[in-house]
């Protein structure tokens, strides 16, 4: 008897601890600063049957060309990547002419010496700056941060407390939600104020952001109404710049989300049907067998 009593203490225990680990890696947090409810947006990529927009990509690599670039990088990508399957899928003359106005480090030549060119679409994205040394340098020592996998790296908090309790956070699993690093990206962009409210004090060198934790962030807001004219004709807000460059960075931390989607979905509808096969075949099997 004691032995059973041991055993279920130990499963309980065991059960408790693992909850409690899940409980602690689940539950959504930030190191300082009071946790804001981030507005979930609209997405296409969103769902079991998420797609990317190929226009709003576009839109996308023209904000992040025009202004992200210039202080973060993209380790990840290659420019070859903007032409595949699944991405803004630029032509491949369109890819070559974004490629080329890139001058790459490359090297040694004959001589030993290293030298530059022009790019190609088999080189990575070209990086701002050459390390990280001369990034914090001529930021104020600051590193700013890659982009490549920002969009899965970055999840919002939340502001009710009920969220964190054990089993809620479940509810996102079994929705199949995803979007939190694009819902808290969004907000970052667009949670610039002029003003912080009264009663906040920001640092000096620092700006008010509604979204970001802690409210003081060190990067000014780089987004404003027609600062960058859209070759689609859309209209040319920060809402929409931040939406577009969102989704693009949402392509490139995950560029093969349309191809895992379709496979998934694939794979639900065959194990549905397996799962009615092998019913039907238990019962004509079973069916004169006496229980």
């Amino acid at each position: 008897m004691s032995k059973i009593l041991s055993m279920r203490n130990f499963r309980t225990s065991t059960l408790g601890a693992a909850l409690l680990l899940v409980t602690a890696y689940a539950s959504p947090s930030f190191a300082a600063g009071e946790a804001v409810e981030i507005p979930r947006q609209e997405w296409t990529f969103s769902g079991m049957t998420g797609y990317f927009d190929k226009a709003q990509l576009r839109r996308g690599y023209q904000v992040y060309q025009n202004v992200c670039a210039v202080c973060h990088g993209m380790r990840q990508l290659y420019y070859r990547n903007l032409s595949e399957p699944g991405g803004p899928e630029f032509s491949d003359a369109r890819v070559k002419d974004i490629a080329s106005q890139a001058q790459v480090t490359d090297g040694p030549d004959d001589n030993g010496e290293m030298f530059t060119r022009s790019g190609t679409p088999a080189d990575k994205f070209v990086l701002p700056y050459p390390n990280e040394k001369a990034a914090a340098a001529a930021m104020g020592g600051a590193v700013p941060p890659d982009l490549s996998l920002m969009a899965k790296a970055r999840a919002p908090a939340h502001a009710h407390a009920w969220y964190t309790e054990p089993y809620f956070w479940m509810v996102d699993i079994v929705t199949g939600y995803q979007e939190g690093g694009a819902d808290y990206l969004y907000a970052l962009l667009t949670g610039y104020a002029d003003e912080p409210p009264a009663g906040i004090d920001v640092l000096p060198g620092l700006y008010y952001n509604e979204a970001f934790p802690g409210h003081q962030i060190a990067m000014p807001s780089p987004l404003a109404d027609g600062f960058i004219t859209y070759e689609d004709g859309t209209e040319e807000t920060v809402a929409n710049y931040s939406k577009d460059v969102t989704a693009f960075m949402m392509w490139a931390a995950e560029p093969k989300l349309e191809e895992r989607k379709k496979m998934g979905l694939t794979v639900m509808i065959y194990l549905g049907i397996f799962a009615i096969l092998m019913y039907l075949s238990k019962r004509a099997l079973w069916r004169k067998v006496p229980h």
